[in-house]
């Protein structure tokens, strides 16, 4: 939640908090005089309670209209035939991963994924190109879909999301012919309306089901957020349940 967000959520809360107290103050007290300022000093925690529980509220609303969002476009999500697949391409559970070539938390996250699919084989995991962190961003992920219509992506994948160095042009370059890409082919089809397609696709439903940020992982349609192996594992464990 923003910090704007915040302040106005606590405001509504204390004016919903002073209201519901002044209602029943006035029904308790018929013919007796009111000092509501008096009763809220002398206890402050109604109002506390009441804006926790108004917080808490707003959180289980969003959460719920962000799960409604994640359900209506589950197809888009696990079964888009363009989008690459990792480990078991008929897997009983999908890890849905949206990511950045250039985002460094998703360089981070990598290993934790490769020990995932090693781990558990009979997981699926779909893989969303997005492009906002660096410009290099576009260029890496057209690369990575060109490379996967020529069956070569996870190889490919991999060798970036591994990269130590500051990844450019020349060097996402370098490592698809490293790993076995035809780079005149790829370059040919990373301006293809059907790369560029896929692109807009991926953008697109990210908006749709409130992807702000990356890495953002979706576990058999749960929305999951962390670097943390052990919670993705728990989360595994729980949709094969």
């Amino acid at each position: 939640m923003s910090k704007i967000n915040s302040l106005v959520v606590s405001v509504v809360a204390l004016v919903v908090a002073i209201a519901a107290l002044v209602m029943c103050i006035l029904c308790c007290n018929k013919n007796k005089p009111v000092d509501v300022a008096e009763t809220l000093n002398n206890n402050p925690e109604i109002i506390i309670n009441a804006m926790q529980n108004y917080e808490q509220k707003m959180r289980e609303n969003a959460l719920a209209e962000a799960q409604k969002l994640i359900d209506d476009n589950m197809d888009a999500l696990v079964n888009n035939p363009d989008s690459p697949v990792v480990g078991n391409k008929d897997g009983s559970v999908t890890v849905v991963e949206f990511f950045d070539f250039s985002c460094g938390y998703c360089h981070r996250l990598h290993p934790t994924m490769q020990n995932i699919i090693a781990k558990n084989p009979d997981v699926k995991v779909v893989l969303k190109e997005l492009a906002f962190v660096a410009p290099v961003s576009n260029y890496a992920a057209k690369a990575a879909l060109a490379a996967n219509l020529q069956g070569k992506y996870a190889d490919f994948w991999d060798a970036m999301m591994t990269n130590n160095g500051l990844l450019t042009e020349a060097k996402v370059d370098e490592l698809a012919v490293k790993n076995g890409v035809d780079l005149e082919q790829m370059k040919a089809d990373m301006n293809s309306e059907r790369v560029n397609q896929i692109m807009k696709d991926t953008s697109d439903l990210a908006s749709k089901i409130q992807v702000n940020g990356v890495p953002a992982l979706v576990i058999n349609g749960k929305m999951v957020q962390t670097l943390d192996e052990n919670v993705i594992q728990s989360a595994i464990d729980a949709a094969k349940k």
